[in-house]
């Protein structure tokens, strides 16, 4: 048996194992869950609370001293 034989022969069990990992990939993909940072991602499970919503938007200048105020009093009650 010459060079070749071994070679082709000797790495056939490569082609299943890389058919298999190509399929696992390509379902990863189109299946992305939170290990792949997917559309399932949370912050944790945690959700932000108003006040920090205010304060975010406060922060970034969309509203006003007074119109913080006024929501944040809002808010208290």
């Amino acid at each position: 048996m010459d060079m070749y034989w071994w070679w082709w022969h000797g790495f056939m069990w490569i082609v299943p194992l890389l058919f298999l990992v190509g399929a696992v990939l390509l379902l990863a993909f189109l299946f992305r869950g939170p290990w792949l940072g997917g559309p399932f991602v949370g912050q944790g499970g945690r959700q932000e609370t108003a006040r920090e919503i205010l304060d975010q938007r406060y922060a970034r200048g969309e509203i006003t001293k007074e119109q913080y105020e006024e929501m944040k009093r809002t808010l208290q009650r």
